[in-house]
């Protein structure tokens, strides 16, 4: 083979131009979203812990329509012992009431997209008081 040296060299500049965009980024992630937490004069306690929430919210959000929808049931006992109604729009946007600020900055973070603003409305922001 006379000619493995342009081959050679063809292929390591293939595999770094195809590689590029792996190693070009190499640790720069993007920042963490810090999403607005609603004010303390709102409410004291959430319907679940707060890595709970981070973590499987959306689990218990299916939860809730599946119960609500298919079984009519609408109060959800949590562990804290308060009863709570099972509702996006009258529990939980009570406090996080500002979708952009608070759902939008993990949910873009993430890049998905919920359906839940297929159904509901999104809410308008509370003033801070």
């Amino acid at each position: 083979m006379y000619d493995s040296g342009k081959i050679i060299t063809g292929l390591v500049i293939f595999v770094a131009i195809f590689t590029y965009p792996l190693w070009s980024n190499l640790g720069a992630a993007a920042p963490v979203p810090k999403p607005q937490l609603p004010p303390k004069n709102v409410a004291t306690q959430c319907v679940a812990d707060t890595n709970y929430m981070r973590t499987s919210h959306m689990v218990m959000l299916n939860v809730w329509r599946d119960d609500v929808v298919r079984r009519g049931d609408r109060l959800y006992h949590s562990a804290n012992g308060k009863t709570y109604n099972m509702s996006l729009t009258n529990t939980c946007l009570e406090c996080h009431s500002d979708k952009a600020k608070f759902c939008d900055q993990c949910h873009n973070y993430l890049a998905v997209a919920p359906f839940c603003w297929d159904c509901h409305l999104v809410p308008e922001p509370k003033e801070k008081k």
